[in-house]
């Protein structure tokens, strides 16, 4: 059996785990990640595509939309690239009256996201398929973004840094000494899923980044960690049917955002408690709710063909939350296990959105360097990633190449 010594072990490579090892390893961290599918397989390969501003949260989740309109900025500078400067529009349909635009507002300058109430007749101007019988108008900064580029791009940013990544590797077992009170998880039992080879990779800390399986691989250590997965089901349609992300302005719901991205548009989500994050049905209902629903922004949304239906699922935490996926913040969770659950020598990092992933990274890495007794500042918020050169993605890039 091959055995590896590392300083830093990162199971997942989603966004998240893809960032903790960028920043790691320009930290000067030995890093070693393992996931055990491709790249993104999870969650990341299977969100919508939209860069939050973090508007759609200033009412109800203020913590996450602070979160978000800093990483908006800061992504733009790094994965610039990776991101359509497609602009974002919050719309009230006939259904949203009431005080929520207000408030909305309101909420958007107490958290420092950019939001400028706009004629409904330029609205109508910019994106003459939107419902005539809006009533109101806000622009946000929203964009379209590519997550698989994006966590690509931070893996590639990784291994130049001099992180070590393997793909199709699956965590069997976490390895541990000590006993009750006093209990370390000291690295990891790794199988190649093509070849059926064993690796012992140990390491003088184990993050767990591994998004909505972040439950079952801290329980490889009798660590009870409780997720809560929630599903979200999103369409792509045939067809760009916008050029600008539009959200309705009212809480979130399902069905509300319609996401340009490159040539087609993403209408989602829905968000629904399941129990295993492995096994997603697509159910009737939810494709009807979503056309439904896109004909309150789009009228004639639903007789655009439908290319393809799928559903990820949000990685939320909250601690001793009991009720709906949809009410659970947003917000990042790290969780320091030394402190928690007496076992050191693991950290799990989970919550959030794709947009704040390199935050993610940071604060765990920032609790990696003091767990681990040494002083390093994080330098991602200004390090660009490889492919940068090309600038802001726009939808004839690649006819200009040609």
């Amino acid at each position: 059996m091959t055995h590896f010594t590392t300083e830093l072990l990162i199971i997942g490579g989603g966004s998240t785990g893809a960032g903790v090892a960028w920043d790691a390893a320009l930290r000067g961290f030995k890093v070693i990640l393992v996931e055990r599918r491709d790249l993104t397989h999870g969650t990341t390969g299977r969100y919508h595509g939209l860069l939050h501003s973090g508007a759609r949260y200033v009412v109800k989740d203020p913590q996450s939309a602070v979160e978000c309109i800093h990483e908006n900025r800061v992504l733009r500078r790094t994965h610039t690239h990776c991101i359509e400067e497609t602009g974002g529009f919050f719309v009230v349909t006939p259904e949203d009256e009431g005080d929520y635009p207000d408030r909305f507002k309101a909420a958007c300058d107490q958290c420092g996201v950019p939001c400028t109430e706009i004629a409904v007749a330029e609205a109508l101007r910019r994106e003459p398929l939107l419902n005539p019988r809006i009533s109101r108008v806000f622009e946000v900064p929203d964009a379209a973004a590519d997550s698989f580029l994006a966590t690509h791009a931070t893996a590639e940013a990784a291994r130049r840094a001099g992180a070590q990544i393997f793909v199709y590797h699956e965590v069997i077992d976490l390895l541990t000494t000590g006993g009750e009170g006093d209990r370390r998880v000291t690295g990891a039992r790794v199988r190649n899923v093509a070849s059926g080879e064993e690796l012992v990779i140990h390491a003088d800390l184990v993050i767990n980044a591994s998004g909505a399986w972040a439950g079952k691989v801290a329980g490889l250590a009798s660590i009870s960690v409780n997720v809560i997965p929630g599903k979200g089901t999103m369409l792509a349609l045939n067809h760009r049917i916008v050029n600008t992300v539009i959200n309705r302005c009212k809480m979130p719901a399902d069905g509300d955002i319609l996401v340009p991205i490159q040539t087609v548009a993403v209408i989602g989500t829905t968000d629904e408690r399941v129990a295993d994050p492995e096994h997603l049905r697509i159910e009737r209902w939810e494709v009807q709710l979503m056309l439904d629903e896109g004909e309150k922004l789009v009228p004639g949304l639903s007789r655009a063909r439908v290319l393809r239906a799928w559903a990820g699922v949000r990685p939320l935490y909250q601690e001793g939350f009991q009720g709906e996926s949809r009410d659970v913040t947003r917000a990042l969770t790290l969780l320091d296990h030394r402190q928690r659950d007496g076992v050191a020598g693991l950290l799990t990092i989970t919550g959030g959105k794709w947009t704040t992933f390199r935050l993610m990274a940071e604060t765990t890495v920032d609790k990696a360097c003091e767990q681990l007794g040494v002083k390093r500042p994080c330098q991602t918020a200004e390090t660009p990633v490889p492919g940068i050169e090309q600038g802001h993605f726009w939808l004839g890039h690649r006819l200009r190449q040609v």
